[in-house]
Protein backbone atom coordinates (compact mmCIF):
# COMPACT_ATOMS: atom_id res chain seq x y z
CA UNK A 1 0.00 0.00 0.00
CA UNK A 2 2.81 2.89 1.09
CA UNK A 3 4.42 2.00 -2.38
CA UNK A 4 1.00 2.85 -3.98
CA UNK A 5 0.63 5.72 -2.50
CA UNK A 6 3.86 6.79 -3.07
CA UNK A 7 3.73 6.00 -6.79
CA UNK A 8 0.43 7.99 -7.23
CA UNK A 9 2.07 10.96 -5.57
CA UNK A 10 5.10 10.40 -7.77
CA UNK A 11 3.16 10.71 -11.20
CA UNK A 12 0.48 13.50 -9.36
CA UNK A 13 3.98 15.56 -8.90
CA UNK A 14 5.20 14.94 -12.40
CA UNK A 15 1.88 16.09 -14.02
CA UNK A 16 2.20 19.46 -12.29
CA UNK A 17 5.63 19.88 -13.46
CA UNK A 18 5.82 18.67 -16.68
CA UNK A 19 2.23 18.48 -17.79
CA UNK A 20 0.53 15.31 -19.45
CA UNK A 21 2.13 12.64 -21.32
CA UNK A 22 5.49 11.66 -19.42
CA UNK A 23 7.01 8.31 -19.52
CA UNK A 24 8.69 7.00 -16.16
CA UNK A 25 10.56 4.30 -15.96
CA UNK A 26 12.90 2.85 -12.92
CA UNK A 27 16.10 3.57 -13.83
CA UNK A 28 17.67 2.13 -9.92
CA UNK A 29 18.01 2.01 -5.79
CA UNK A 30 20.63 2.51 -4.36
CA UNK A 31 22.24 2.12 -0.86
CA UNK A 32 19.58 4.16 0.50
CA UNK A 33 15.58 4.65 0.40
CA UNK A 34 16.31 6.86 -2.89
CA UNK A 35 14.94 5.53 -6.01
CA UNK A 36 15.76 6.74 -9.28
CA UNK A 37 13.64 7.36 -12.47
CA UNK A 38 14.29 8.41 -15.90
CA UNK A 39 11.54 10.33 -17.12
CA UNK A 40 10.78 10.99 -20.73
CA UNK A 41 8.59 13.95 -21.59
CA UNK A 42 7.95 16.43 -24.78
CA UNK A 43 11.43 15.22 -26.17
CA UNK A 44 13.93 15.53 -23.16
CA UNK A 45 14.96 13.10 -20.87
CA UNK A 46 15.21 14.13 -16.77
CA UNK A 47 16.10 11.67 -13.57
CA UNK A 48 13.45 11.70 -10.55
CA UNK A 49 14.59 11.54 -7.75
CA UNK A 50 12.15 10.02 -5.41
CA UNK A 51 13.80 9.78 -1.70
CA UNK A 52 10.39 9.22 0.04
CA UNK A 53 10.03 11.10 3.43
CA UNK A 54 11.31 10.83 6.77
CA UNK A 55 13.60 8.06 5.47
CA UNK A 56 15.58 10.89 3.25
CA UNK A 57 15.60 14.47 2.74
CA UNK A 58 16.22 16.32 -0.19
CA UNK A 59 17.60 19.36 1.11
CA UNK A 60 21.05 18.41 2.38
CA UNK A 61 21.71 16.82 -1.70
CA UNK A 62 20.32 20.49 -2.94
CA UNK A 63 22.49 22.67 -0.54
CA UNK A 64 25.91 20.50 -1.61
CA UNK A 65 24.70 20.52 -5.13
CA UNK A 66 24.66 24.09 -5.18
CA UNK A 67 27.87 24.24 -3.10
CA UNK A 68 29.70 22.06 -6.23
CA UNK A 69 28.52 24.22 -8.68
CA UNK A 70 29.74 27.11 -7.80
CA UNK A 71 33.04 25.57 -6.98
CA UNK A 72 33.29 24.67 -10.72
CA UNK A 73 32.11 20.68 -10.27
CA UNK A 74 29.76 18.95 -12.84
CA UNK A 75 26.64 18.51 -11.32
CA UNK A 76 22.83 17.80 -12.64
CA UNK A 77 20.93 21.00 -13.26
CA UNK A 78 17.78 21.07 -11.41
CA UNK A 79 14.47 21.59 -13.09
CA UNK A 80 12.07 21.25 -10.07
CA UNK A 81 12.27 20.15 -6.73
CA UNK A 82 9.95 19.87 -3.76
CA UNK A 83 11.61 19.12 0.05
CA UNK A 84 8.05 18.48 1.37
CA UNK A 85 7.55 15.27 -0.86
CA UNK A 86 11.29 14.37 -1.59
CA UNK A 87 10.91 14.48 -5.43
CA UNK A 88 13.81 16.33 -7.76
CA UNK A 89 13.82 16.02 -11.04
CA UNK A 90 17.47 16.41 -12.41
CA UNK A 91 19.32 16.97 -15.38
CA UNK A 92 19.57 13.21 -16.66
CA UNK A 93 23.89 12.07 -17.33
CA UNK A 94 22.80 9.25 -19.28
CA UNK A 95 23.60 5.97 -18.65
CA UNK A 96 27.38 6.00 -19.17
CA UNK A 97 29.49 5.86 -15.44
CA UNK A 98 33.30 5.72 -15.19
CA UNK A 99 32.83 1.61 -14.81
CA UNK A 100 30.75 1.07 -17.80
CA UNK A 101 32.99 3.02 -20.07
CA UNK A 102 35.97 1.03 -18.42
CA UNK A 103 34.26 -1.97 -19.49
CA UNK A 104 33.65 -1.11 -22.66
CA UNK A 105 37.29 -0.50 -23.34
CA UNK A 106 37.26 3.01 -22.54
CA UNK A 107 40.93 4.99 -21.37
CA UNK A 108 40.93 5.76 -17.74
CA UNK A 109 43.62 8.16 -18.07
CA UNK A 110 41.56 11.57 -19.23
CA UNK A 111 38.54 10.07 -16.35
CA UNK A 112 41.43 9.75 -13.90
CA UNK A 113 43.15 13.52 -15.04
CA UNK A 114 39.61 15.03 -14.94
CA UNK A 115 38.20 13.43 -11.96
CA UNK A 116 41.91 14.72 -10.17
CA UNK A 117 40.98 18.24 -11.66
CA UNK A 118 37.34 18.37 -9.94
CA UNK A 119 39.18 16.66 -6.65
CA UNK A 120 41.34 19.58 -6.59
CA UNK A 121 38.72 22.22 -6.81
CA UNK A 122 36.23 20.45 -4.22
CA UNK A 123 39.23 20.63 -1.92
CA UNK A 124 39.91 24.11 -2.50
CA UNK A 125 36.62 25.28 -1.64
CA UNK A 126 34.77 26.30 1.05
CA UNK A 127 30.86 25.28 1.67
CA UNK A 128 29.41 28.15 3.28
CA UNK A 129 28.08 25.97 5.34
CA UNK A 130 29.33 23.24 8.31
CA UNK A 131 30.46 20.23 7.33
CA UNK A 132 29.89 16.65 9.66
CA UNK A 133 32.95 15.70 10.76
CA UNK A 134 35.07 12.92 9.61
CA UNK A 135 36.48 11.77 12.87
CA UNK A 136 37.39 8.63 15.14
CA UNK A 137 33.94 8.45 16.52
CA UNK A 138 32.56 8.29 13.03
CA UNK A 139 35.45 5.78 12.17
CA UNK A 140 34.37 3.64 14.81
CA UNK A 141 31.10 3.36 13.80
CA UNK A 142 32.19 2.37 10.27
CA UNK A 143 34.21 -0.16 11.49
CA UNK A 144 31.71 -1.84 13.88
CA UNK A 145 29.49 -2.36 10.29
CA UNK A 146 32.22 -5.50 9.81
CA UNK A 147 31.66 -6.55 12.93
CA UNK A 148 27.97 -6.53 13.02
CA UNK A 149 27.33 -7.47 9.67
CA UNK A 150 30.32 -8.92 8.24
CA UNK A 151 31.15 -10.86 10.54
CA UNK A 152 28.18 -12.84 11.75
CA UNK A 153 26.44 -13.01 8.12
CA UNK A 154 28.75 -13.86 5.76
CA UNK A 155 32.26 -15.41 7.92
CA UNK A 156 29.90 -17.21 10.19
CA UNK A 157 31.28 -15.86 13.44
CA UNK A 158 29.71 -13.62 16.26
CA UNK A 159 32.42 -11.52 17.85
CA UNK A 160 32.59 -11.85 21.49
CA UNK A 161 33.36 -8.81 24.07
CA UNK A 162 36.75 -9.50 24.11
CA UNK A 163 37.23 -9.97 20.41
CA UNK A 164 35.31 -6.31 19.93
CA UNK A 165 38.04 -5.07 21.99
CA UNK A 166 40.87 -6.38 20.36
CA UNK A 167 39.62 -5.54 17.06
CA UNK A 168 39.20 -1.87 18.45
CA UNK A 169 42.61 -1.97 19.75
CA UNK A 170 44.52 -3.25 16.90
CA UNK A 171 43.29 -0.26 14.21
CA UNK A 172 43.12 2.36 16.76
CA UNK A 173 46.84 3.75 15.73
CA UNK A 174 45.72 3.33 12.17
CA UNK A 175 42.38 5.62 12.56
CA UNK A 176 44.42 8.12 14.71
CA UNK A 177 46.60 8.50 11.73
CA UNK A 178 43.92 9.24 9.72
CA UNK A 179 41.81 11.30 12.12
CA UNK A 180 45.13 13.82 12.10
CA UNK A 181 45.47 14.36 8.92
CA UNK A 182 44.56 17.48 7.15
CA UNK A 183 40.54 18.44 6.64
CA UNK A 184 39.60 19.18 3.48
CA UNK A 185 35.98 19.52 1.87
CA UNK A 186 35.03 15.22 0.94
CA UNK A 187 32.67 14.11 -1.32
CA UNK A 188 32.61 10.32 0.57
CA UNK A 189 31.94 8.08 -1.86
CA UNK A 190 33.99 9.19 -5.00
CA UNK A 191 34.33 5.99 -7.11
CA UNK A 192 33.55 4.42 -10.34
CA UNK A 193 30.21 4.14 -10.37
CA UNK A 194 29.42 7.87 -8.79
CA UNK A 195 31.83 9.38 -11.67
CA UNK A 196 29.63 9.69 -15.10
CA UNK A 197 30.03 10.66 -18.82
CA UNK A 198 27.21 12.99 -19.81
CA UNK A 199 26.71 12.20 -23.35
CA UNK A 200 29.85 9.75 -23.12
CA UNK A 201 32.00 12.58 -22.70
CA UNK A 202 33.83 14.75 -19.96
CA UNK A 203 34.23 16.73 -17.59
CA UNK A 204 32.93 14.10 -15.72
CA UNK A 205 29.29 14.31 -14.25
CA UNK A 206 29.36 14.17 -10.02
CA UNK A 207 26.36 12.39 -8.44
CA UNK A 208 25.90 10.60 -4.58
CA UNK A 209 27.52 13.59 -2.98
CA UNK A 210 24.83 14.47 -0.53
CA UNK A 211 27.03 13.05 1.70
CA UNK A 212 29.82 15.17 1.87
CA UNK A 213 31.90 15.77 5.21
CA UNK A 214 35.07 17.58 6.39
CA UNK A 215 37.59 14.76 6.40
CA UNK A 216 41.15 13.34 5.77
CA UNK A 217 42.55 14.96 2.53
CA UNK A 218 43.57 11.49 1.56
CA UNK A 219 39.96 10.16 1.89
CA UNK A 220 38.57 11.02 -1.66
CA UNK A 221 41.38 9.98 -3.85
CA UNK A 222 41.53 6.46 -1.97
CA UNK A 223 37.76 5.91 -2.67
CA UNK A 224 38.98 6.14 -6.46
CA UNK A 225 42.54 4.96 -6.51
CA UNK A 226 41.33 2.03 -4.35
CA UNK A 227 37.95 1.11 -5.87
CA UNK A 228 35.93 -1.28 -4.83
CA UNK A 229 34.63 -1.85 -7.70
CA UNK A 230 37.73 -1.49 -10.15
CA UNK A 231 41.02 -3.50 -9.77
CA UNK A 232 43.48 -1.10 -10.79
CA UNK A 233 47.67 -1.92 -11.22
CA UNK A 234 49.33 -0.56 -7.95
CA UNK A 235 51.67 1.25 -10.84
CA UNK A 236 48.60 3.12 -11.88
CA UNK A 237 47.34 4.27 -8.51
CA UNK A 238 51.09 5.11 -7.70
CA UNK A 239 51.04 7.09 -10.77
CA UNK A 240 48.17 9.70 -9.91
CA UNK A 241 48.62 9.63 -6.23
CA UNK A 242 51.78 11.00 -7.06
CA UNK A 243 50.38 12.91 -9.49
CA UNK A 244 47.81 14.60 -7.10
CA UNK A 245 50.18 14.89 -4.45
CA UNK A 246 52.95 17.19 -6.54
CA UNK A 247 49.60 19.24 -7.19
CA UNK A 248 48.70 20.00 -3.27
CA UNK A 249 48.72 22.88 -1.97
CA UNK A 250 51.69 23.72 -0.04
CA UNK A 251 49.73 23.99 3.39
CA UNK A 252 48.43 20.45 3.08
CA UNK A 253 51.66 19.80 1.44
CA UNK A 254 53.83 20.46 4.48
CA UNK A 255 51.79 17.52 6.61
CA UNK A 256 53.46 14.94 4.98
CA UNK A 257 57.21 14.01 4.74
CA UNK A 258 57.48 13.19 1.36
CA UNK A 259 55.41 10.90 -1.24
CA UNK A 260 56.02 7.87 0.38
CA UNK A 261 54.35 9.47 3.71
CA UNK A 262 51.43 10.65 1.82
CA UNK A 263 51.21 7.30 -0.50
CA UNK A 264 51.31 5.22 3.33
CA UNK A 265 48.48 7.83 4.81
CA UNK A 266 46.48 6.94 1.17
CA UNK A 267 46.54 3.24 1.96
CA UNK A 268 45.59 3.21 5.76
CA UNK A 269 43.00 5.38 4.47
CA UNK A 270 42.12 2.66 1.71
CA UNK A 271 42.04 0.38 4.74
CA UNK A 272 39.48 1.82 6.57
CA UNK A 273 37.04 2.58 3.81
CA UNK A 274 37.35 -1.17 2.89
CA UNK A 275 36.35 -2.65 6.00
CA UNK A 276 33.39 -0.22 6.55
CA UNK A 277 32.29 -1.06 3.01
CA UNK A 278 32.18 -4.75 3.62
CA UNK A 279 29.87 -4.09 6.38
CA UNK A 280 28.03 -1.97 4.33
CA UNK A 281 27.37 -4.50 1.68
CA UNK A 282 26.63 -7.30 4.39
CA UNK A 283 24.24 -4.92 5.62
CA UNK A 284 22.32 -4.32 2.62
CA UNK A 285 22.67 -8.16 1.62
CA UNK A 286 20.95 -9.41 5.34
CA UNK A 287 19.01 -6.16 6.49
CA UNK A 288 17.75 -4.73 3.50
CA UNK A 289 17.44 -7.83 1.22
CA UNK A 290 19.29 -6.69 -1.53
CA UNK A 291 21.65 -9.78 -1.47
CA UNK A 292 23.65 -8.66 -5.21
CA UNK A 293 25.21 -6.84 -2.79
CA UNK A 294 27.22 -9.87 -1.56
CA UNK A 295 28.81 -10.19 -5.33
CA UNK A 296 30.61 -6.72 -4.01
CA UNK A 297 32.25 -8.38 -0.98
CA UNK A 298 35.09 -10.89 -2.80
CA UNK A 299 36.92 -7.76 -4.96
CA UNK A 300 36.41 -5.44 -1.50
CA UNK A 301 38.29 -8.25 0.72
CA UNK A 302 40.99 -8.72 -1.96
CA UNK A 303 41.74 -5.09 -1.66
CA UNK A 304 42.10 -5.31 2.26
CA UNK A 305 44.23 -8.22 2.13
CA UNK A 306 46.49 -6.20 0.14
CA UNK A 307 45.94 -3.23 2.49
CA UNK A 308 47.00 -5.20 5.58
CA UNK A 309 49.99 -6.44 3.72
CA UNK A 310 51.46 -3.22 2.36
CA UNK A 311 50.52 -2.18 5.93
CA UNK A 312 52.85 -4.67 7.28
CA UNK A 313 49.27 -5.99 9.48
CA UNK A 314 49.48 -9.60 9.80
CA UNK A 315 46.58 -12.17 11.29
CA UNK A 316 48.62 -12.04 15.03
CA UNK A 317 47.19 -8.22 14.97
CA UNK A 318 44.06 -8.57 14.23
CA UNK A 319 42.97 -11.88 13.21
CA UNK A 320 39.20 -10.75 12.51
CA UNK A 321 40.27 -8.91 9.54
CA UNK A 322 41.28 -12.16 7.64
CA UNK A 323 37.86 -14.01 8.19
CA UNK A 324 37.05 -15.31 5.19
CA UNK A 325 33.42 -16.01 4.23
CA UNK A 326 31.81 -18.97 4.72
CA UNK A 327 30.12 -21.00 1.83
CA UNK A 328 26.23 -20.08 2.69
CA UNK A 329 27.71 -16.39 3.10
CA UNK A 330 27.97 -15.52 0.03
Amino acid sequence: MAAEIRSSLRHQWLQSVLGEGADVRLLAGDASFRRYFRVSHAGNDYVLMDAPPPHEDVRPFIQVRDWLEQAGLRVSAVHAADAELGFLLLEDFGDITWAVHLSAGGDADPMFADALRQLRLLQDSQPGFELHPFDMARMRRECDLYLDWYLPQVAGLTPDAGQRQGFHAALTDALQEIEALPRVPVHLDYHSRNLMLPAGSLPLGQIDYQDAVAGPVTYDLASLLYDCYQDYPESVRLQWSRCFYQALPDQLAAAFDDFDEWHHKLRLTAMQRHIKAIGIFARLAYRDGKRQFLGEIPLTRKHLLEELAALGIDKNECPLLFRAPQPHGL
